[in-house]
């Protein structure tokens, strides 16, 4: 006896598209479906894109789910590439159930789950970009959908740091940020080669920000990392506007001269009516081989901060070689070292970040309207 076709299709029907993470009949990507007798069946399935990275994945998946089926012995899985009104449809979806439209930031429409965290420093060399992609992959290792913005316009790192190294993939006009270690992510750095400089005014800067929110498919990650550019420019600007709901937590190290600094940017992001939740101390020690803590960069600076803001130290991470190595290989150091001294203390700082919840300050006035 052979299967019926809605038989194969109730059978996809949690069976998810490994890069969209969303449902493939939700979807209206299963095509033709062939049952035969002996147990076989075909089906059709469309991609996405002809650049979908997990092609391979997708075609696991869809037999792993049809083999399940009783009889089934042989299971033929085809894909098929979308014609362009296919690739506007889908796009059409993916954008109505990410709330978005022209004008609107998705993910931060009325009754959005998401919280978005600001992570940002005075000035450079803090390591904020490295805090900000482990935090991230810790934030998902404790079971969170995760999103990371790279804001920094001028100094993108992220995709480096992640290791990243093939372009986002395009439904249409969607631009969809790529899954890597469990954290979808978005950069400059996608679009600009390496060694060529961004060379952009105030205007430019605000443009590309607003294509990042309103122009990408995010789905509907619990937690939005947003990578600030050091200092109180542009960009930080922008980026009150459009993400008005934004917690922000301070990078700094522990030296005493950082601290003027550190504070600069928590005093702008409370000029903007951000609330700054916190402070997060950088390159807090060094463990030798002799098991001693080496306090290389002094101490106390980030607790000082902290106190003067009236907000918590969240967390410190001590300085790891492997931290440094990972960022520059492209294989984060809660990937690579996930038992070691910086994933245990980025873990802790993920879920002291995770216990204190979403601020309730909200920014009506700054609410993005279509």
């Amino acid at each position: 006896m052979s299967l019926s076709e809605s038989e194969v299709i109730e059978a996809l029907r949690d069976v998810k598209d490994p890069e969209l993470e969303r449902g493939l009949v939700e979807l209206d990507l299963v095509g033709a479906v062939r049952t035969r007798w002996a147990g076989r069946v075909s089906v059709t399935v469309a991609r996405a894109a002809p650049s979908h990275p997990q092609q391979a994945e997708l075609v696991r998946r869809v037999e792993e789910a049809l083999r399940r089926l009783p009889g089934v012995k042989e299971v033929t899985v085809s894909l098929a590439d979308l014609d362009e009104a296919e690739a506007k449809a889908l796009a059409q979806r993916l954008r109505s159930r990410d709330g978005g439209g022209q004008g609107a930031v998705p993910i931060m429409r009325p009754g959005s789950r998401t919280r978005v965290l600001g992570i940002a420093s005075g000035k450079g060399g803090v390591g904020k970009s490295s805090v900000s992609v482990n935090l991230a992959i810790a934030l998902h290792r404790l079971g969170r959908s995760v999103a990371i913005l790279d804001s920094d316009v001028y100094g993108f790192s992220i995709p480096r740091m992640l290791g990243v190294e093939r372009p986002p993939m395009v439904v249409g006009d969607v631009v969809v940020p790529p899954l890597v270690h469990g954290v979808r992510c978005l950069s400059t750095g996608f679009f600009v080669e390496d060694d060529t400089p961004v060379i952009w005014r105030g205007p430019m800067l605000h443009k590309a920000l607003e294509q990042f929110l309103v122009d990408a498919y995010w789905g509907d990650p619990d937690i939005m990392v947003v990578d600030m550019p050091p200092g109180t420019g542009d960009v930080a600007l922008s980026l009150a506007q459009y993400l008005p709901r934004s917690e922000v937590f301070v990078v700094t190290t522990p030296q005493a001269a950082a601290q003027r600094v550190a504070q600069r940017s928590a005093y702008m992001a409370r000029k903007l009516k951000l609330p700054v939740r916190g402070v997060i101390e950088n390159m807090s020690w060094f463990t030798g081989d002799d098991g001693r803590r080496y306090e290389i960069f002094g101490s106390g600076g980030g607790q000082a901060i902290a106190d003067a803001l009236g907000v918590p130290l969240v967390g410190q991470v001590p300085l790891v070689p492997a931290l440094r190595v990972g960022g520059d290989q492209g294989l984060p150091v809660t990937v690579s070292h996930p038992a070691g001294e910086a994933a245990q203390a980025f873990d802790a700082l993920a879920r002291a970040i995770d216990a204190m919840g979403p601020a309730r300050v909200y920014r009506r006035e700054l609410t993005v309207r279509s």
